[in-house]
């Protein structure tokens, strides 16, 4: 089996191009020969997330309008890595400004795409032990956010009942799990 290989980038043209978005509409070759005339790939910030586990086992998160799935959403805290900012550190301050709450012990947990067939960015999610309440948040003006903890042996149900519906999130929260840093059951 032959492995495949990156396609060939014919033409390019900038759609939008944004402080948040970049579209880029590609024409491009497959190694078979094939062409696709029309393919784009959203260009966005790298972002950090993090599962912040409180002394009494419950994990930190929060609740905020999404518009793009027109509903709420449970997510944990996360946000966007600024220009040369360290992806932990991006995460420290995201938990801080979303929620008020800073941790003891941070733990990388992994670094993702959410999305490869289309966009570039990456994702990297860390684990913070020891979260407490520190400082009273401070969300960006564009953030509407409810800070709410949850047991641990809560999330699953979140989960099934589509309370936490962030596909990445739920796998970083399983991968938490697996990795001992969360009981579920």
């Amino acid at each position: 089996m032959r492995v495949p290989r990156p396609w060939q980038v014919l033409n390019e043209v900038t759609l939008v191009d944004t402080r948040w978005l970049r579209l880029r509409e590609q024409r491009v070759k497959l190694n078979n020969g094939h062409e696709i005339e029309q393919f784009h790939v959203v260009d966005g910030p790298d972002w950090s997330a993090v599962v912040a586990v409180t002394p009494d086992d419950q994990v930190v998160f929060v609740r905020q309008y999404r518009h793009g799935a027109r509903g709420l959403s449970l997510e944990l805290p996360a946000g966007v890595i600024e220009p040369n900012e360290p992806s932990q550190r991006a995460a420290e301050r995201e938990l801080l400004e979303e929620t008020g709450y800073v941790a003891d012990s941070w733990q990388p947990l992994v670094v993702l795409s959410p999305e490869p067939a289309r966009h570039s960015n990456r994702a990297h999610f860390f684990v913070a032990l020891g979260a407490r309440p520190f400082a009273e948040a401070t969300p960006e003006p564009s953030e509407e956010l409810l800070v709410e903890l949850h047991p641990m042996n809560a999330i699953e149900r979140l989960i099934q009942d589509g309370e936490i519906s962030h596909g990445v999130h739920i796998g970083v929260i399983l991968l938490a799990a697996r990795r001992g840093f969360l009981r579920l059951d």
